[in-house]
């Protein structure tokens, strides 16, 4: 690996931000629904020529709701995998029990962050937005695999966030301030997690046989299908919301180009953009360089 962090170092500069849900959102921090909450490279609205500029500002505003919600989703299948991997280092090595304790309780965070900006978004957009789940149900299906191929889906989604944030939202003056700014905070705390997961990934895989690693990643690559297929799902929600925002019902045609064209954005924001980051894609050639050959060969259908 060509890395350089090691626990000890994670966990000191995840100790250095100590921001609280409560210094982000109520109180007067709302948000601005005259603007747009994601960028362009990532809703991918711009393109679907039968909506007007309104909207699309408002299916934009669906996508970043439906963005927090699923990563609430997410880190809920997150949270018990990391106390399951803590629990065992409790009387061990204390800078890696202290760094996986620290990931969980960040984790928890970000839960309660989302729950509270969900609960904003419906003071101020008024119609409902549906996201997949249930929560426990998907960690259910997720958490049934094999802890390395876990472990990968986790660091995929956290590069993700990573990548997000400075290519896309960093940059980006357009957006909502408020909303830019929780997924500033969040950021903020995904990159120490994006490092310790590629150290647990290590963990997880060290003992194992090369056949067993590359039965994990094949693992991996079925949690992935079958977060693409709650894409999907997602995506015929937010056209559902869509319309109901905009009292109109699209043609049949309009409704075929936006589950096409959403659905690619959805595959691109949640799986391409961390199937071809540069850093999973370290990882996972340290592991099997069979197997990443064979991802980066068919990432290219997810962006």
């Amino acid at each position: 690996m060509t890395y350089q962090y090691n626990f000890k170092d994670v966990l000191g500069r995840a100790e250095r931000i100590t921001w609280r849900v409560e210094d982000l959102i109520g109180e007067g921090k709302t948000l601005d629904f005259a603007k747009p909450f994601m960028p362009e490279s990532l809703a991918r609205v711009e393109g679907l020529a039968f909506l007007s500029p309104a909207e699309k500002r408002m299916l934009n505003q669906i996508r970043g709701h439906a963005y927090l919600s699923l990563f609430g989703v997410i880190e809920e299948f997150i949270l018990p995998f990391v106390l399951d991997h803590a629990r065992p280092l409790v009387n061990g090595e204390d800078y890696r029990a202290r760094a996986f304790l620290e990931f969980a309780g960040e984790e928890a965070k970000h839960i309660h962050l989302f729950r509270c900006f969900k609960n904003e978004f419906v003071k101020g957009f008024h119609v409902d937005c549906k996201v997949i789940g249930p929560a426990d149900a998907i960690a259910g299906h997720i958490l049934s695999h094999h802890p390395l191929s876990v472990a990968l889906a986790i660091l995929m989604i956290e590069w993700t966030t990573q990548r997000h944030f400075q290519d896309s939202i960093h940059d980006d003056g357009a957006l909502d301030p408020q909303f830019k700014n929780l997924l500033k905070h969040h950021w903020m705390e995904e990159m120490q997690h994006a490092q310790l997961d590629t150290l647990m990934c290590e963990m997880i895989a060290d003992g194992m046989t090369q056949a067993q690693i590359d039965e994990a990643i094949d693992g991996f690559l079925k949690i992935g299908a079958f977060i693409d297929d709650g894409l999907k799902q997602q995506t015929a929600f937010d056209l559902e919301a869509l319309e109901a925002a905009v009292n109109r019902k699209l043609s049949q045609q309009e409704r075929d180009t936006f589950m096409t064209a959403q659905h690619q954005a959805n595959r691109w924001t949640y799986l391409g953009t961390g199937l071809t980051h540069k850093n999973f894609l370290e990882t996972l050639g340290q592991l099997s360089p069979a197997k990443r050959a064979m991802i980066e060969g068919v990432s290219g259908t997810f962006c």
